[in-house]
């Protein structure tokens, strides 16, 4: 009989769940324009402490100012 080599037990490693933000990841995100502008025609988007109009047009288009 060969003797045996007893190891305490220990959980198995732990890997950490691969994160579900996009950002987090330093993967794009892509949002609808709806989304930003919540049936609004034009949003103010605060960037850098400057001030930025996003306006959709009639024809569908997008633009942003300063």
């Amino acid at each position: 009989m060969k003797p045996t080599l007893s190891l305490p037990r220990s959980s198995p490693a732990r890997v950490p769940a691969p994160s579900r933000d996009p950002e987090a990841a330093g993967q794009e995100i892509t949002l609808p324009s709806s989304r930003l502008l919540q049936g609004r025609k034009s949003v103010q988007i605060e960037h850098n402490g400057a001030l930025y109009q996003l306006r959709a047009t009639k024809f569908g288009k997008l633009i942003l100012t300063k």
